[in-house]
């Protein structure tokens, strides 16, 4: 029987769009904001919560710019949230038996 603590995972990456944020990221050098939203599927409004909540743990960084007059941001995971994610998918691997 399979001995996995699920309190190992990391509660910042397992929702799901957060999830889903940090996987298209780690894909990436950089992502800006309308390309993370096409890919997550969510709605603007939902993906900045996340995204900040993400920035705030030290996951992801932004680089905020102006291109012709309008708000660029473009979103990269930082080492810290590389890490993390790669802890994150060993304690899933652990789980399923891998």
């Amino acid at each position: 029987m399979l001995n996995f603590d699920y309190q190992q995972l990391d509660e910042i990456i397992h929702s799901r769009i957060r999830l889903a944020i940090m996987a298209v990221l780690v894909t990436v050098d950089e992502a800006e904001f309308t390309f993370l939203r096409e890919k997550v599927h969510t709605t603007d409004g939902n993906l900045s919560t996340h995204l900040k909540k993400l920035e705030d743990t030290g996951y992801i960084a932004v680089n905020k710019s102006f291109e012709n007059r309008k708000p660029v941001s473009r979103y990269m995971l930082t080492q810290k949230g590389k890490k993390a994610f790669e802890s994150y998918v060993e304690h899933l691997e652990r789980l399923i038996g891998k």
